[in-house]
């Protein structure tokens, strides 16, 4: 796209014709709510220098007129063009309200600093920081890091806005370069931090292949709400954009683990990558946005000479509902496939969002935590035991200071436990075996493929399934996953058979069961007695619904 000397206006013009929302202003333009995709956090920037737009939430972009053709749905740039000047002819521009200029100083701006010194910086400035206790536990106790772990990545807390001009001082007084370095800027003549009251949180590192730091992200404590009060942006970047004298963060990968590792997991942002590298010790690497993928091109060209073959991506799991997410995971395969590198997407419970809340849930699960609390009758009817294992209940209570009769520990009924006396198994088994059933069920979930690659109510609840349209679940989307018979007792209610089903089928799943662990928008199906009944899953619990169901199990 031409600059303004190309044309009668320029794409300020336009903004302004749009009326479009400006939610903050940097040194080459502004940020505004995308009026495409309906993000209303400021994420589409207008570059006034460059004639340009583009929404990092969304990915859509192009120059001032396809933002005006786009807008008002016009059949060409060229419709845009003539109904822009139009527009001028009108009078519409000549009297147009300018934004709002800053002193001539605020537009003094400055070149990025190298790598080398930005590091040096950051880094020293990181000595000079703590971590407030209130941080420290959330990191350890939510997030399931280790001291040595927090020690080793950097995470400090925020110092208070009265600090940052003597915090910046100690920094040159020592040698350090500030000017060009993210964060950094002048205010009424001295250098100072771009640290407010209203960001205070943790500070993140962002590293690069070889541990540099080359900025920060800031996870504030109270996130930052958009224009209708709503809860906003959770991650911010440590920027001094806009301001005297002051550098961009500019758009970079993180990046945790071995540079020589032959497999390399992506996902979306630095704390959740670091959190997943030290679970597994698999090799993370992280965009600051899902369809922020520029900077994995440069990153994935220097991976694949290192001798990565595979990139993994491990975005959120809404990447399954929402179409700008999974824009931004089909970029990433393009990215990997132009360097040589094969590409596949992980997958786990969906009932966890991220993959650092899923592997936190396997570390902290307690197994079979659920049959540990049920009495030995209870286990068997579910066949989770044998009879064989009654000895073993026996000995605990014994040992235990249980103030229950051993009876009431295996939950037997006075005729059960006398033929327990008396060591009659067979006669046990048959009168266990008698208050048990077998019920036929069926499991069925969402299919996914290359021309329908998200579902608006994908592992979301009923009132999602409704927002996106469906009074029912639509029979056409799903497959059948699972047919299989689930042993319980005879007097068992149906939403304790669903409770039951949905927890033999998550995580630790059977091996003849190739499914996906049950998670909201799955249906369950009871068959008994040649009737069937379906059961949509919700957030919390199971709901009755409507269903048609044509397909088999899918091999």
């Amino acid at each position: 796209m031409g600059q303004s000397g190309d044309f009668p206006f320029d794409i300020e013009d336009v903004v302004h014709l749009l009326n479009l929302h400006i939610r903050r202003q940097c040194c080459d333009g502004v940020y505004t709510n995308c009026p495409f995709c309906g993000d209303s956090r400021g994420k589409m920037k207008v570059c006034y220098e460059k004639n340009v737009w583009r929404c990092n939430y969304c990915g859509q972009s192009g120059g001032m007129l396809s933002l005006y053709a786009k807008f008002k749905r016009l059949a060409s740039n060229s419709d845009a063009f003539h109904e822009i000047c139009g527009s001028i002819q009108n009078g519409t521009l000549y009297d147009k309200p300018k934004q709002n200029k800053a002193p001539a100083e605020a537009h003094t701006v400055t070149d990025r600093a190298e790598n080398p010194v930005i590091h040096r910086t950051l880094s020293a400035l990181l000595d000079m920081l703590a971590l407030s206790d209130r941080h420290r536990l959330h990191l350890t106790q939510v997030r399931g890091l280790t001291d040595e772990q927090i020690q080793r990545s950097g995470y400090k807390s925020t110092p208070p806005f009265c600090m940052c001009e003597s915090l910046t001082s100690r920094l040159i007084k020592q040698g350090y370069t500030v000017k060009g370095v993210p964060g950094f800027y002048q205010r009424d003549g001295r250098w100072t931090m771009n640290f407010s009251t209203k960001t205070a949180g943790i500070i993140i590192p962002l590293r690069g292949v070889n541990g540099t730091v080359h900025g920060f992200q800031i996870r504030p404590d109270v996130p930052l709400c958009d224009d209708k009060g709503k809860p906003g942006a959770k991650y911010i970047n440590f920027s001094s954009s806009g301001k005297p004298m002051g550098v961009s963060s500019g758009s970079s990968a993180h990046f945790t683990g071995d540079p020589f590792s032959r497999v390399v997991y992506v996902t979306e942002g630095p704390l959740k990558a670091d959190i997943a590298h030290y679970l597994t010790g698999r090799t993370f690497a992280a965009v600051m946005g899902v369809n922020n993928t520029a900077p994995l091109d440069m990153l994935f060209a220097l991976l694949s000479e290192n001798g990565a073959q595979k990139i993994i991506e491990a975005v959120d799991m809404d990447k399954f509902r929402n179409v700008h997410v999974n824009r931004g995971v089909f970029a990433m395969y393009r990215m990997a496939k132009k360097h040589e590198m094969s590409f596949e997407r992980l997958t786990w419970n969906p009932n966890y969002k991220g993959i650092d809340d899923w592997l936190l849930a396997l570390r902290n699960r307690k197994k079979g935590e659920e049959e540990n609390l049920m009495n030995f009758k209870r286990r068997y009817l579910y066949g989770l035991c044998t009879l064989g294992d009654i000895e073993k209940d026996a000995e605990k209570w014994r040992a235990s200071d249980e103030t229950i009769t051993l009876p009431e520990f295996l939950g037997f009924s006075d005729r059960e436990y006398e033929l327990y006396l008396r060591k009659d198994y067979e006669g046990l088994e048959r009168r266990l075996s008698a208050s048990r059933r077998n019920l036929p069920f069926r499991i069925y979930q969402l299919k996914f493929t290359e021309e329908s690659p998200t579902k608006a109510f994908a592992f979301s609840g009923i009132a999602a399934l409704h927002k996106a349209g469906y009074e029912q679940p639509p029979a056409e989307d799903y497959s059948m996953v699972y047919d299989g018979v689930f042993q319980c007792a005879e007097d068992d209610a149906e939403s304790t058979v669903l409770r039951m089903i949905f927890r033999r089928y998550n995580d630790d799943l059977p091996d003849d069961y190739p499914g996906r662990s049950i998670a909201p928008s799955d249906v369950i199906e009871l068959y008994d007695g040649g009737k069937s009944r379906y059961f949509y899953c919700d957030v919390n619990g199971f709901c009755r619904v409507d269903f048609s169901p044509t397909s088999t199990v899918e091999d």
